[in-house]
């Protein structure tokens, strides 16, 4: 028996399953309300931005200079310190604001697919001088296409200055090109790979070595250095047309629109539909989804041209998007953002906190519990399976969070009588209702509420 064997209403599911959890601070209640907030204004990206890919990249420049100068001046020196400290200041201010825009937002189906996608182009900075440029990427690439078809994120995720300098697309040069004959470089293919093998197709989907290569020689073009930044770079560019899944593609003088033929052909594939269809029922409802939801998903993938809101709306029309409660666990970032919602910490408060102790208490803390913030460990992004997060080490890094925050809550520890409900709601069952109110201190209450299955899963 678990603590979900009784009936859930909808209300839970769409405040707790696709939300950030209680209080529910407006939170659409049904799919039809949920899609129509979709399409508004993106409110929180206003209200909480984050340090631009360019501020970024102009950050890195400028460090870059002065390691530069530290050769010659001790003033360069003070200028290395200086630029380090504005980047990981850049950095923390891009957390606060992600996690402000959770705790804050009345739109958390927004917030939610914000994190599939973001985590479904990983990307992590490979340069300490782009340190600060995650969150820049993502509100380029990632956040303005949530609502729009799959292959303008696509194209705009794969031909971002730091996804080219993540998969090492900088190095990758036409070997037939000007710059390979003259500078005797050439392909390299991880761009390619993960394109077809995570980002689309699916690692079953059929295509062959010769399919990776031909895509990296029409990728080659595609180039970024932190001195110039992006751009496409015909003199890279391998000449001649290449052919990918028996369709070629270029031939002519080489451009960027060979590039995004070949994306848009790949985000409208059969095969991209069913395993990224699959990808998303599998973050919002089971670790194993339901055959027939994943089914459902992708005829409107097929149907729409990968109009993602007609994807979500399939999904959240299915009856198994609204059963089987308790079956996901939260990764550690979602954890954090709906205790301190639940707590009723305000975005304002995060960003009144010195950076220190925001590295200290949270940024710290996700690494603890298995989730460096903006570090997964490889393209194919943080693990989204329960078996990924149900560890010792993370469960006990989760309860010892869970209890520093009870008890440094402003205002002091809520009565976790009353807790159990604000933050739980009618998920809470009678043997974590009796537990709360029977702990010894305030804090210890709320933290076995926070710390509880009910709250760790959706």
């Amino acid at each position: 028996m678990t603590p979900f064997d009784r009936p859930i209403a909808r209300e839970t599911y769409a405040v707790i399953r696709f939300g950030m959890g209680y209080p529910a601070r407006g939170t659409p209640l049904t799919p039809d309300a949920m899609l129509d907030r979709l399409a508004e204004p993106d409110r929180m990206a206003e209200s909480w931005p984050m340090v631009s890919f360019d501020a970024a990249l102009e950050a890195g420049r400028n460090l870059r200079q002065a390691q530069k100068d530290k050769r010659r001046s001790e003033a360069g020196a003070m200028a290395v310190k200086e630029w380090r400290g504005r980047i990981r200041d850049a950095f923390v201010h891009n957390f606060v604001a992600d996690l402000a825009r959770c705790i804050e937002t009345g739109d958390p189906f927004r917030e939610r697919l914000h994190r599939f996608w973001s985590n479904h182009f990983a990307t992590r900075a490979r340069l300490p001088h782009l340190y600060a440029g995650g969150g820049g990427y993502a509100e380029d690439a990632i956040r303005p296409h949530l609502a729009g078809r799959f292959a303008e994120m696509l194209k705009a995720a794969v031909t971002h200055p730091f996804m080219l300098m993540y998969l090492d697309q900088h190095r990758s040069v036409g070997p037939n090109s000007p710059v390979g004959q003259k500078r005797g470089r050439g392909l390299n293919e991880n761009l390619a790979r993960e394109v077809l093998e995570l980002h689309t197709l699916g690692v079953d989907a059929g295509y062959g070595q010769a399919d990776v290569t031909q895509f990296a020689e029409l990728l080659t073009g595609l180039a970024f250095d932190l001195k110039r930044g992006g751009s496409f770079r015909a003199g890279m560019a391998e000449p001649g047309a290449e052919r990918v899944l028996g369709v070629e593609y270029g031939g002519g003088p080489a451009d960027i629109a060979d590039v995004h033929a070949v994306l848009e052909d790949l985000a409208r594939h059969p095969a991209t539909a069913t395993h990224l269809c699959r990808k998303l029922a599998a973050h919002f409802v089971a670790d194993a989804p339901d055959p027939d939801l994943v089914a459902r998903m992708a005829r409107a993938w097929r149907d729409s041209d990968g109009y993602l809101p007609a994807v979500y709306a399939a999904m959240l029309g299915h009856r198994a998007a609204w059963d089987g409660f308790g079956a996901k666990i939260k990764q550690p970032f979602e954890f954090m953002a709906t205790g301190l919602r639940a707590l009723g910490v305000r975005g304002e408060m995060l960003a009144d906190m010195p950076t220190g102790q925001v590295r200290k208490a949270l940024i710290s803390s996700l690494r603890l519990m298995g989730q460096t913030y903006q570090r997964p460990p490889g393209p194919d992004g943080w693990p989204d399976h329960a078996g990924a997060w149900v560890k010792p080490h993370g469960i006990a890094a989760r309860i010892a969070w869970a209890l520093r925050a009870a008890e440094r809550v402003p205002g002091g520890a809520p009565d976790p009588r009353d807790f159990v409900r604000t933050a739980l709601g009618e998920a809470a069952s009678g043997a974590l209702v009796w537990a709360a109110g029977a702990a010894a201190t305030r804090a210890e209450g709320v933290a076995l509420v926070l710390a509880s299955a009910e709250f760790n899963r959706r």
